[in-house]
Parts: C-alpha cells; structure tokens; sequence
C-alpha cells in the first residue's frame, strides 16, 4: 500500500509555515464576507419594512428574501479564491509527500475519454474537472481526477440542472497488458427491448462484448462483467477480486463503481461526492483538514493497488 503521509510532520514543515502565513489574508477574507452578509440582512430588513409600509408584504418577503440570498451568495463566492490556494497548497504537499504531483484545475483527458467511450459515466450536456493526482504508484502510472457532470433537463420553467455524476476518474497501469477488453459495470445495466432480460451481447466501446457468468452469488447480484475473452475474463475476474471491489464500495458509500481492463490499465469510475476540499479560513481546522485529505487520497490510491494484481506466469 502507499505510504500514507503524517499530518502532523507535514504542518511541522513547509506545509505549516505556509498556513501560518496565509493567515493574515484568511482572516481579511473573513471578515469581507461577514460584511456580505451583514449587508444582504441589512438590505433584507430595509426592503421588508419599506414594502410592508406601502402595504406590499407579499414583495416585501419576496424581496428581502431575495437580498439576503444574494449577501449569503456573495459572502460564500467571496471566499472561493483563497480557499482555491490553500486547498491547492495543502493538497499539493500531500502529493509531494508520497512522490506524486498535484494540480487543482484540470481538463479532460484520455481517462476520461475512456470513461465516456465506455458508457462508464452517464450522458451529460455540461462538465467539470479538478483535483488531478498523477505520477507513478507501486511503479506504475497513476492518475486521479474528479469530475462533475450535469444535465439539463425540462424546458420553460420546469427548465433545470441535474448532476448526474460527482466522483473520482482513476487509471492505473495493470501489471500486465490484457488480450481482451473487460467491462464491469452494475446488475441490469443493458436490458433486452421489450423482453426485459438482460442482453446476452452488446457493443461497448465499439466492440462487440458477450456478457460472462461469474460464479460468485454476491458478485452476480450487483455487477455484469462483459468481454470479448471468457477465459481472461474469469481469470482477472476472481473470487480475491470481487471481495476487494465490493469492499471499496463499501468502504466510500459509494455508488454506481465501474471498472474496465482495457490495454496495459485498469480504469475505474466511482460516485464519491465532493473530495479534496482540504480548504479552510479557520487556522484551527488545518490540521483535521489536511488527515482528511491524506485519508481521501491514500484510500482511492489503494484503492488502485488493492485492485491490481501480482503478475501471473499463466492463466488458471
């Protein structure tokens, strides 16, 4: 597994001092963003009394309801910069520490291309990507990046955004190159017309994949694994391996886990929510701020180990 950084040692180094000299401005950030909010109740409170005076009190809490929405909005917005550069810089040390590298912006990339390819992710109209992690774990390529997507959906004034996925993005290279492309992905996912059965074969990815039949009960219930190699398949896909990928799961209450065996990498999509947010204008969170995201990190990392494997000389 990867050796997990210790908070402390970090916030006894650079990492630290840096904190302790961001918190001059942190403070001044803080203080701006009361001022918002002081200012949106104050506008809330003038507008209500004006409106109720003139006998309008249905404006009056429309209004003031307005006012103090946007003070809030506009305090929370304030704030967004300098949270960006202190998770930036918390983060970015974590991935020093265990000898990787770390950018809070990111684009697309070719995991991601994988990801969408491969029906791993849910259609979507818009998208965003942060948090990427990358470098080599246990000798192998690594990268990790999360990503949100939304749909719009309705029209008119039922008009409105959905997020239909809010996770990690995670490749590994495998210890081998497959022969084969292998799919996991939830119970039911691909359902035959009409029949309601689940298909036999599908095209994913632009291959023609057959499903296979995993003799696990457990597995069976909540994962389809297709390929276009039975006999690989059920070698990567062993009774080791279907407990390790239910345990993740289990382990980030995550949902909707998916993982592709496809060339030299394993690529995994996960719904964990928001990670990574290590920010905070309070100096005195520092410390349960940056555990928690060496916590997140390292168990997406091991993740990615834990669900690698040795190198086989042949298949069983």
């Amino acid at each position: 597994m990867i050796e997990r950084p210790d908070a402390d040692a970090l916030l006894a180094g650079e990492l630290g001092q840096w904190l302790i000299a961001q918190n001059a401005e942190r403070a001044e950030v803080k203080r701006k963003a009361a001022h918002a909010r002081r200012n949106g109740l104050i506008a809330a409170a003038v507008l209500f009394v004006a409106l109720a005076l003139a006998g309008r009190i249905d404006w009056g809490f429309k209004l003031a309801f307005g006012a103090g929405a946007l003070g809030f909005a506009w305090a929370e917005w304030s704030k967004r910069p300098m949270l960006a550069k202190l998770k930036g810089g918390i983060n970015g040390a974590i991935a020093r520490a265990i000898g990787l590298d770390y950018s809070a912006e990111c684009e697309a990339g070719q995991t991601f291309d994988q990801s969408c390819l491969f029906g791993m992710v849910p259609k979507f109209d818009k998208s965003n990507f942060s948090d990427l992690w990358w470098g080599l774990v246990a000798g192998q390529p690594f990268t990790l990046h999360e990503a949100r997507l939304t749909e719009t959906r309705g029209s008119g004034k039922n008009r409105h955004t959905v997020t239909v996925f809010e996770g990690q993005i995670l490749s590994i290279g495998f210890n081998r190159r497959f022969n084969s492309t292998t799919l996991i992905e939830p119970d039911n996912a691909r359902r035959r017309f009409f029949v309601g059965a689940e298909k036999e074969q599908a095209t994913i990815g632009g291959l023609d994949l057959g499903r296979v039949d995993i003799t696990n009960p457990l597995f069976e219930d909540r994962f389809t694994v297709w390929s276009d190699d039975q006999v690989e398949a059920r070698y990567l896909i062993h009774p080791e391996y279907v407990e390790r990928l239910l345990a993740v799961e289990k382990a980030f209450a995550g949902e909707d886990i998916r993982a592709l065996f496809h060339g030299g990498d394993l690529l995994i999509t996960l719904k964990t929510g928001n990670l990574f947010e290590s920010g905070t204008l309070d100096a005195g969170e520092d410390r349960a701020m940056v555990q928690l995201a060496i916590n997140q990190f390292t168990a997406l990392a091991d993740l990615a180990e834990t669900l690698n494997e040795k190198a086989r000389a042949s298949f069983s």
